[in-house]
């Protein structure tokens, strides 16, 4: 496993596994950079720079199709919303699958490969949407998406633990998700295309734009150098090594202790990282919260007006693109990931609140309260994402880092899954006091993180 290259170091080899040197000291370094300096510096390493032309790509796409699926599915193929609920759950249901399966498949197989072939098969599943004309073919297509599209999620996640190490992972992370902000704001842009014309061919080309994006993706994706697979089957390669050939029965013996090995390395052996994963799922829900919850408080509960929805929705993101990657630097380390756990569950815990107060308020008061409690939410996000990523790469047992890293991703499916229902059974079904059961929750599972990691870092 090759070590990253971070912003102010020279970048490893690929092919000798160099530990990069660090440069001149900052007094030796001249002048700072300019911004865009900064930014090019942030993706120097090769293989971060792959996954974020990759990325830029293909999250346009998902974008587009984010805009117009909803209404793709009531309008162009006729779906009634109870048919069109069914269909995005069992894809979100086929994702909790994947999340595992992805990663679990990275420690047996090229992530390299594996990827491509993901990204490939979700990109054709894409444009198969504009042959839907029923329920059924609209079910099955949004399966096979949700399987491969997290499937993909967790590889890519395995690639970056093995590819980078330190704080160089978080990094990339920070790197890729204020990435995919950017995209996904851009391909809404092209999405309200389609909305604005309202036919079915508008609907149907973006649809296979987006799907094309995907596959136009890959064509980084093949770039990937071979050091984030996961590593030579040690023990058949030390018996190859003592015999100059290879014995079926030596090699037989080998690989039946190295699986014996990886058990004893399995995400489900360590307790602690499976409370983690847990605490984390139930925090990520505050992705329902801003997806469900606020849009319907916003529309039944309060005199804001409606587009105040898309407003915050901007807000998120132009918070989410500015501060991701300067407030994720340091969450390598257990203490910095448990302590930027804790301020987020307390900001999501007042956000719950703030937005609780907005109702019955006049407009004005109304709007600057939503602001108010919008701002706090995407900080709490930004902040629980850096301290989830560094303590799923540190915590993470190496041998089994694709395993890993898909038992996390499928944490954060489920909680995805599960949102929707908490938040209606909470804040939408009982108001204030559904609100403030809700900043319980994030309180106790974001002080929760905070713990584990406190913990770990005194044994460490």
């Amino acid at each position: 496993m090759s070590p990253t290259s971070p912003p102010g170091t020279a970048p490893a080899s690929p092919d000798t596994g160099a530990t990069p040197a660090v440069d001149a000291s900052p007094a030796d370094s001249g002048p700072r950079p300019n911004f865009f300096a900064r930014l090019a510096a942030s993706v120097a390493d090769p293989v971060l720079r792959i996954l974020v032309g990759a990325t830029l790509i293909s999250r346009l796409g998902r974008g587009i199709f984010l805009t117009v699926t909803v209404l793709y599915f009531t309008l162009i193929v006729g779906l009634t919303p109870g048919e069109v609920a069914i269909v995005l759950a069992a894809a979100s249901g086929a994702g909790v699958i994947a999340s595992f399966a992805g990663g679990w498949l990275t420690d047996r197989f090229s992530a390299k490969r594996l990827i491509i072939l993901f990204t490939a098969i979700e990109g054709v599943a894409l444009i198969a949407y504009v042959f839907a004309g029923d329920f059924v073919t609209a079910l099955v297509i949004a399966v096979v998406c949700g399987l491969f599209e997290q499937g993909a999620n967790s590889t890519r996640s395995a690639i970056i633990a093995r590819a980078f190490t330190g704080e160089s992972r978080v990094h990339a992370r920070a790197v890729l998700r204020t990435v995919t902000n950017v995209s996904i704001a851009v391909g809404s842009g092209l999405g309200a295309i389609a909305l604005a014309l309202g036919t079915a061919e508008a609907y149907r080309g973006l649809i296979i734009g987006a799907g094309v994006l995907y596959l136009l993706g890959l064509f980084q994706l093949v770039r990937l150098p071979a050091r984030v697979d996961a590593p030579a089957r040690a023990a058949v390669a030390e018996v190859v090594t003592a015999t100059g050939s290879v014995d079926a029965a030596a090699t037989a013996e080998a690989i039946a202790s190295e699986r014996r090995d990886w058990r004893s390395h399995s995400p489900w052996r360590d307790p602690r990282y499976l409370w983690l994963t847990a605490l984390s799922a139930i925090f990520g829900m505050q992705f329902g919260v801003g997806e469900l919850g606020v849009p319907l408080w916003i529309t039944r509960e309060t005199d804001a007006p409606e587009v105040l929805i898309a407003a915050l929705l901007i807000l998120n993101t132009v918070i989410v693109v500015v501060f991701q990657v300067p407030m994720s630097r340091g969450t390598h380390d257990l203490r910095v990931a448990g302590r930027v756990s804790a301020i987020a569950a307390w900001l999501m815990a007042g956000a719950c609140l703030v937005y609780a107060a907005a109702a019955g308020l006049p407009t004005g008061f109304a709007i600057a309260v939503l602001v108010i409690a919008a701002t706090a939410h995407a900080f709490a996000e930004v902040l629980s994402q850096a301290g989830g990523w560094g303590l799923s790469f540190e915590l993470a047992d190496p041998v089994r880092a694709g395993t890993y890293q898909g038992v996390f991703g499928m944490g954060y499916s489920v909680g995805a899954l599960a949102a929707p229902l908490v938040v209606n059974a909470t804040a939408i079904t009982h108001g204030l006091v559904g609100w403030a059961s809700l900043a319980a929750i994030f309180l106790a599972s974001g002080l929760g993180t905070w713990w584990i990691a406190r913990r770990a870092a005194a044994v460490a």
